[in-house]
């Protein structure tokens, strides 16, 4: 911390204090502050202490101590206006408004007050000669705050036409409040208008875009444009996060989870900040923020979640419902007192109105890790169909009815149909039901149980039995069999299902039985036998592979052109030829394979069974990336997803939208293929699987965003991603890449010491791994992060270690970049020009090695370019080496010598010709500056003819291969400035010269006169 000695002292530590995070650590560093410059009896130090007490004030949770400071200030300038210099004068007249604004945030000033500071400031500008402008922005605050909305809109048109002046809030800020009153307006579309250029990057401050993109959340959302809402809440929360200043923006992120199905991403956002729920100093956003709690709260309530436990005010346990319960009470006392202020019931309204919400989406992915709260216990699924009979009782034989059509269709839900079929009976203690409809219920409720229901489906069979029906018992104990074999007794299943498969061939060749029958018992022996093929070790044994086959064919051979309209049979067909796919693609055919997935698919979908084909359509998928086949692939996985509709499992539909996602980046769709791993996310965390495929998924989402340029949103699901990302379960490769991605998205958002630290992580991995390339390319991103968060010991250190590993991979490229870095990195350190020549020197002389032993013309070619770039970056750092203190002729030979090297870099981008004419002009002009600098205009005009030539046939030459347009218009206008002023100084230097030999000739005539006389 740095000790305050005089005034220079003071402005460092002030500076120093600025950069720490907003809060109250920094606000009593600024109350210390102020106390040391009262020390110094200077009175601007005095006057720039307390500018920077209003200041952290202004942007921390005790905005409501700003009003003393600003007090004495204000007194200080009338009693001494010349105290103050211009740039603190400007500071008074410019926290006017934070005054204006922070009255209206505390509702023990009373309104009168809020008028006449108003009044004040509007006075005040007026004498300071400035604009209206931010005069009538406040006035329209004050409006529109009070709900006095005829006032807020002639302020809001006042405001617009005044004049912009050095009073006027930042473009950003200004289109915030503007877009924001057209939001609340309900003129959602217009507001977005507004904000565009803000979200856009075009106009930024300290906290802009921060807050426009959270304003813009709930309107995006009212206007359908989820997606948009999605990538604003990502990168808008990720700006605000540790901004302590800004609980109102923070409000408005907790809403929009409660308004899409994201209440647990809201619960852990709540987690992050418990102050926010006591912190009084800015009593607005404290209700701002009380409200969407309340929100969210009562959200979860009515999900059945009341009882949860939830992140709330300190000190005590909270569930939802209580925690709603309290923050109501909370946020309409606080709203109650601004309406008792203001005479008005603006803001209790719009509180109400803002808790009262109902969401607006039903559940929108985000991408980001969220764990579920636990959901109420599931009710008993109703029934597919009931009947009224009597006093409400279901009508069993309506319910025995809808149970058997869908089951004789293969529909789904049909074993829940005679689940409720099984209740009903119990409730009527069995009556109506016969023999018949008792075997049905056994033989589903055996389907139901899985691995378990061998017995219920001998039970089943012996009710066919009693029913009269053998051909259906058979087809049970055949059920039985196989569910042995699911859980690993093939053999014994083989044994048990022999008699049902002679008994039943013997059957319907009397006429016994029916086809369908018949049918279940060989098809549930195929299946028996395809388990020996499933669970073979290694390649499959010929004969276990024909004896599958022989029982599928058989299976085939009875039902093929007996189907007709029976959807068992025609499935049955289908599954056949799907269980021969399996096998063709076994006996290694998978070309001949796929066709018959394909087939399967076809005759699932054609009979009006396509769930049934969603199987098929990803083996088929999985053929045909395997073969090569990219359109194949994509096509089937499409079809698997839209054929599964509502009745995919989640992990189901996870899997298939993130092969799709694979296969769609795989052909350049990063967009596509974002939404499909997004969908993937959402679904694998629904499935409960989100710390395994979930994270794989999170890790291939933030992937096709970094390719997007979406470097927030990216950053925010690598985060999240490598929060559950393990080598044991998912490799080390995913989780460099993970780290390698994360720094990329934190270098390009300008967090460079994040960045650092990410991609030392993944250096530190790659280490170890047998090929260097990258761990030398992680450490060489390392150095480069760590150089520019300002950290230049630790990057020299780092491009060191990274020109070491290139070295020792023989990448003279890598190496001789890390030495021009290290260059530069010398060059800024005291006293290390001389360091800095050295290390562009070695590399120059590194290119120049690689060069004598290079044995191919690519090789040389690469290396001719990077000894031209190398030569162009020494002539740079030769050029800024000149410091400004030292004599002209150090000057003027460091001049030279950045000459020098800007000549040899033009000599050897002119040896490679067309292709590196952008470089070599480029490195023209350079030394055609430099050849002005040093006095010879004659020189640099000849540069910049030269440059000029070499473009001259760039418009009429189609197949001019000298650069893209932007750098040939930037190349010729640079050689007509270079060239206008090699003119003026010639025209200077002639002038100077003509005068120089006047007064050489006027010499010499007075010594004439002289000796004349």
């Amino acid at each position: 911390m740095t000790a305050i000695t005089d005034f220079d002292s003071l402005r460092r530590a002030m500076a120093e204090n600025g950069e720490q995070p907003e809060g109250p650590a920094r606000n009593a560093r600024a109350e210390a502050l102020l106390a040391e410059a009262e020390k110094l009896n200077i009175p601007l130090a005095v006057i720039e202490a307390l500018g920077h007490q209003l200041k952290v004030y202004n942007y921390s949770s005790e905005k409501g101590k700003m009003f003393v400071p600003f007090a004495r200030l204000l007194r200080m300038w009338d009693e001494r206006p010349e105290d103050f210099d211009a740039h603190e004068t400007h500071s008074l007249h410019w926290v006017f408004k934070w005054m204006s604004a922070g009255m209206l945030d505390q509702p023990h000033v009373p309104l009168a007050s809020v008028e006449k500071w108003l009044g004040e400031m509007e006075r005040r500008y007026r004498i300071a000669g400035h604009s209206e402008r931010a005069v009538r922005g406040a006035e329209f605050s004050v409006a529109a705050h009070v709900g006095d909305v005829e006032r807020a809109e002639r302020a809001f048109a006042a405001w617009l036409a005044a004049d912009r002046d050095s009073m006027a809030d930042c473009h950003a800020c200004e289109l915030h409040g503007q877009g924001w009153w057209r939001a609340e307006r309900g003129r959602d579309a217009e507001a977005l208008e507004l904000w565009a250029p803000v979200l856009e990057g075009a106009y930024t401050c300290a906290h802009e875009p921060h807050t426009v993109l959270a304003s813009s959340l709930v309107p995006l959302l009212r206007l359908g444009r989820a997606d948009e809402a999605r990538a604003n809440h990502l990168r808008g929360f990720r700006l605000v996060r540790a901004m302590e200043s800004m609980r109102g923006a923070y409000a408005d992120h907790v809403e929009f989870c409660a308004l899409t199905g994201n209440e647990a991403r809201g619960l852990e956002l709540l987690a992050e900040r418990p102050a926010y729920f006591t912190d009084e100093g800015q009593p607005r956003s404290r209700l701002d923020f009380l409200s969407v709690v309340v929100l969210l709260m009562e959200r979860l309530s009515a999900l059945g979640l009341g009882g949860q436990r939830v992140p709330g005010p300190a000190g005590r346990a909270w569930t939802a419902a209580e925690l709603a319960l309290h923050a109501r009470g909370e946020a309409l006392a606080l709203a109650a007192r601004f309406d008792a202020r203001n005479g008005t019931s603006h803001v209790g309204e719009r509180a109400r109105a803002r808790m009262s919400q109902r969401p607006l989406v039903e559940r929108l992915p985000l991408g980001v890790r969220t764990i579920r709260p636990p959901g109420p216990a599931a009710a008993p699924a109703p029934a597919p169909a009931t009947a009224v009979a009597g006093a409400g009782a279901p009508d069993l034989a309506a319910l025995l009815a809808e149970a058997r059509r869908l089951s004789d269709t293969l529909r789904p839900h049909a074993v829940e149909a005679w689940a409720a079929v099984a209740v009903a009976a119990e409730g009527a203690g069995g009556a109506g039901l016969d023999a018949r409809d008792r075997a049905e219920i056994a033989d589903h409720r055996a389907m139901g149980l899985g691995a378990e229901g061998a017995e219920t489906f001998e039970l089943a069979a012996g009710l066919y039995t009693e029913a009269g029906d053998l051909g259906e018992a058979l087809a049970a104990r055949t059920r039985a069999a196989y569910v042995r074999a699911l859980t690993g007794e093939v053999d014994e299943a083989l044994a048990a299902v022999a008699e049902p498969y002679d008994r039943v061939l013997a059957l319907y060749a009397e006429g016994g039985t029916e086809v369908r029958q018949a049918a279940g018992v060989l098809m549930g022996r195929a299946r028996i036998l395809m388990r020996r093929v499933h669970e073979a070790d290694g390649p499959v044994a010929e004969q276990v592979l024909a004896e599958a086959e022989g029982a599928v064919r058989e299976v085939l051979a009875l039902v093929e052109g007996r189907a007709g309209d029976d959807v068992r049979l025609v499935a049955r067909v289908a599954e056949g030829h799907a269980m021969l796919a399996e096998l063709t693609v076994r006996s290694g055919d998978p070309g001949a394979g796929a066709e018959l997935f394909a087939r399967a698919a076809a005759e699932f979908v054609g009979a009006g069974l396509p769930w049934f084909a969603v199987e098929y359509e990803a083996r088929l998928a999985a053929l045909a990336h395997h073969l090569g086949d990219m359109a194949e692939a994509e096509r089937a996985l499409r079809a698997a997803l839209e054929h599964g509709g509502g009745f995919l499992e989640p992990v189901g539909r996870a899997q298939l939208h993130l092969q799709l996602a694979e296969v769609v980046g795989g052909r350049g769709q990063a967009a596509e293929a974002a939404e499909h791993a997004l969908e993937a996310a959402h679904w694998a965390d629904e499935a409960g699987e989100g710390p395994a495929f979930g994270a794989w998924a999170r890790h291939q989402l933030g992937g096709f965003l970094v390719r997007q340029g979406r470097w927030a949103e990216a950053a925010e699901v690598l985060e999240s991603a490598l929060a559950d990302l393990t080598v044991e379960t998912h490799g080390d490769g995913a989780v460099v890449q993970t780290q390698w991605w994360l720094g990329d998205c934190l270098s390009e958002l300008g967090e460079h010491r994040a960045a650092a630290e990410r991609r030392l992580q993944a250096a530190e991995t790659a280490r170890h791994w047998p090929e260097q390339h990258d761990h030398a390319t992680l450490a060489h991103l390392a150095a480069e992060s760590l150089g520019q968060a300002g950290l230049r010991g630790d990057a020299d250190r780092a491009y060191a270690r990274a020109g070491e590993l290139w070295r020792s991979l023989g990448n003279v490229h890598g190496l001789v970049r890390s030495l021009r870095a290290r260059a530069w990195l010398a060059l800024r350190a005291e006293g290390g020009a001389r360091a800095a020549r050295k290390l562009m020197a070695d590399a120059v002389g590194e290119c120049a090695d690689a060069l004598e032993v290079a044995d191919d013309e690519e090789t040389r070619l690469r290396l001719v370019f990077e000894l031209g770039h190398t030569h162009r970056q020494f002539g740079d750092l030769l050029a800024r080496s000149a410091a400004e203190d030292a004599d002209d002729d150090s000057i003027r030979a460091a001049m030279d010598e950045a000459l020098s090297q800007m000549s040899e870099a033009v000599a050897v981008f002119v040896s490679l010709g067309a292709a590196a004419l952008p470089p070599r002009t480029g490195a023209e002009l350079a030394a055609g500056w430099l050849e002005a600098d040093l006095g010879r205009p004659a020189r640099a005009a000849a540069r910049a003819r030269a440059v000029l030539a070499a473009y001259a046939d760039a418009e009429t030459d189609p197949g001019f291969e000298g650069g893209d347009e932007e750098t040939v218009r930037a190349r010729r206008a640079e050689a007509e400035q270079l060239l206008q002023a090699a003119a003026e100084a010639a025209e200077q230097e002639a002038a100077q010269e003509q005068k120089a030999q006047g007064r050489e000739a006027q010499g010499r005539g007075t010594q004439e006169r002289g000796a004349q006389e």
